[in-house]
């Protein structure tokens, strides 16, 4: 079976992509309950696959951003609080011990003195940050892609796998509620509870744009709140525009969207602060795990440098114009 052949498309890979399309659609189907969006990824991967060898790299390329929402989706077959108990009170009141805000005699979580004081600037750039917060890094790495750094790319996309997956198991060995379940429900689980917009909500009403509500309908768990990996994802696109020695003016940016990410998590009501600490250093330990203990191990290292060789632009024929 030929796995890494950059010429054409053997039998075995033909075979092999068409197999696991439609085991990842009968599993679903089974365990997890097929969904029009379910359907469309899979389509379009398969058309990517056998449409042409460019568009078949570039499906190869996007695995990892595709186990990325098969491994968040998959997390509904066994909930997180099936496996431990949901942290309620004992992280709210260490968020009040640590970072409490005193208005009118009370002491207060962030989030709940921002869900008192808010503005409409401040609930503007809220809604904009969060809108940033999977598109950007999958923009970013689209871009290294496209523009020839493909070894970047994989490092990146592989790694933001990996953080994901670091996160996903802390959701399971501590589950915990986010602070605007506490303000809504007290510290009492009803694991019914749906996913809420929380402060959001004013973003929505401001703009009359409601796509937070679509967005947290979807939610996997609500009971996940530790680490907030909104917070990671974009300290890893700017982490790793760092390392691939991007321009400056970009650099900027993603500091500006990642700070503004952090700071919305809080002000919205959706995390603790604690839990944007906790994100921040999951991304970290996990960036600094794939790139100086993984990529270190030689079957990975061997595994990796021929992922890069099969989505790698192809050297042009000599005499023959290059087409990607």
């Amino acid at each position: 079976m030929k796995w890494f052949d950059l010429h054409s498309l053997s039998r075995g890979e033909a075979l092999t992509c068409v197999v696991l399309a439609l085991l990842f659609l009968t599993a679903t189907g089974l365990f997890i309950g097929l969904r029009p969006e379910h359907l469309l990824i899979t389509g379009l991967f398969v058309v990517l696959f056998f449409a042409a060898p460019a568009t078949r790299r570039l499906a190869v390329a996007l695995l990892p951003f595709v186990l990325f929402g098969i491994s968040y989706d998959w997390m509904r077959l066994v909930p997180n609080y099936e496996v431990n108990p949901i942290d309620t009170r004992p992280l709210y009141e260490a968020e009040r011990a640590l970072f409490g805000i005193t208005a009118d005699g009370q002491c207060l979580i962030p989030g709940e003195y921002f869900n008192a004081h808010h503005w409409s600037v401040a609930d503007l750039l809220a809604g904009l940050f969060y809108l940033c917060w999977v598109p950007v890094p999958i923009a970013f790495g689209l871009w290294l892609y496209f523009s020839g750094q493909r070894r970047h790319y994989l490092r990146f996309a592989v790694a933001f796998l990996f953080v994901n997956l670091l996160g996903f198991l802390f959701y399971y060995v501590h589950p915990a509620a986010p602070p605007w379940y506490v303000l809504n429900y007290g510290f009492e689980p009803i694991l019914s509870t749906p996913g809420n917009v929380a402060g959001l909500s004013r973003f929505q009403d401001l703009t009359g744009l409601y796509v937070f509500d679509g967005l947290y309908s979807k939610n996997a768990n609500i009971f996940a709140a530790v680490p907030s990996l909104h917070a990671a994802y974009m300290l890893i696109a700017f982490v790793y525009a760092v390392i691939s020695r991007q321009r400056k003016t970009l650099l900027v940016v993603f500091a500006i969207i990642t700070v503004g990410i952090w700071a919305t998590a809080v002000y919205t009501c959706h995390h603790y602060i604690i839990d944007v600490l906790l994100g921040i250093a999951c991304a970290l330990v996990g960036i600094a795990l794939f790139e100086w203990v993984l990529l270190r191990i030689p079957p990975v290292t061997r595994f990796f440098h021929r992922y890069v060789r099969y989505i790698a632009v192809p050297e042009p024929v000599k005499g023959t114009p290059h087409n990607n």
